[in-house]
This record gives structure tokens, sequence and C-alpha cells, in this order.
């Protein structure tokens, strides 16, 4: 299990982190509360290995994690019974990613919560943009072996 010094989900995974709220924890993933919840609940789910964005990830790993987030999910809505749930993974500074280890925020919502809607009211792209993002897209996406 490679950690990168200076990392803090790597101390939670090592527990060396004496303030982490953890919840799970199995040979594959730690789940904890970060320090500063959006709402109660709100659970990160962590790969025990540094894993920096969803680029750098194993399709082993994802496994772990998604079957982590799944059950953690279930968890978390028979414990808090939420209305509904926000799974957010962000991947680099642009994305708001602050925390260079891969996480996954499982955020249980409640109609009016305090946070808020995730994404912009309106945005405008005309059709030739759209298309051309459509047609990239594609053209790339023809070279994915299942």
């Amino acid at each position: 299990m490679n950690e990168v010094e200076d990392c803090p989900f790597c101390e939670i995974v090592q527990r060396d982190d004496p303030d982490a709220r953890e919840v799970y924890r199995d040979e594959h993933v730690v789940a904890f509360f970060p320090t500063e919840p959006a709402v109660l609940g709100h659970t990160m789910v962590v790969p025990r290995e540094h894993v920096p964005d969803v680029w750098s990830l194993s399709e082993e790993t994802a496994s772990h994690l998604a079957w982590a987030s799944l059950r953690l999910a279930g968890a978390i809505r028979e414990a808090v019974e939420p209305e509904g749930l926000n799974i957010i993974q962000s991947n680099g500074a642009a994305a708001t990613q602050t925390v260079f280890h891969l996480h996954v925020h499982l955020v249980p919502r409640w109609g009016g919560d305090a946070m808020g809607p995730i994404w912009p009211e309106k945005v405008e792209f005309d059709e030739t943009e759209k298309d051309d993002a459509l047609e990239r897209l594609r053209d790339v996406c023809r070279s994915i072996k299942p």
C-alpha cells in the first residue's frame, strides 16, 4: 500500500489521525466523516492505496470503491433517513478537488438543506458547440474496449 507524505487521507488510512470519525474500514477502503460535513451523515470513501484522481484509478480499485460506496449509501439511508443522496467525486482543482487522494462524497440530502443545488441554474451552448463536443467524445469512445 503506497502512501504520500502529507496526505491527510493517507494519515486516516494509516490510523495516524486521532480525530478521524471513521465509520467503515476493510482491506480496500476507509470511510469517514469529513471534518466539515456539508450535512449530517456526509461520508467520504477513500481507497486505502494512495490514488490521486480517477485517471490514476485501476479497475480493481474502482470496483472495490464502487462496492463500498453502494453499501455505505444503504447504511446512510438506514441511519439518517435522507430524502435523497448525492454521490460526488471531483478530479482536479478546476473541479473543486482540494485533497489529491481520490475520494467519493456520499451526501445525504433533504429539501431545503444547507447544501443547495449542485448544478448551474442556466447554461447556454449553441447546437454547433454541443455537436462538436459530441463528435469529439464519440471519436475517442470508439477506442474503448469492453
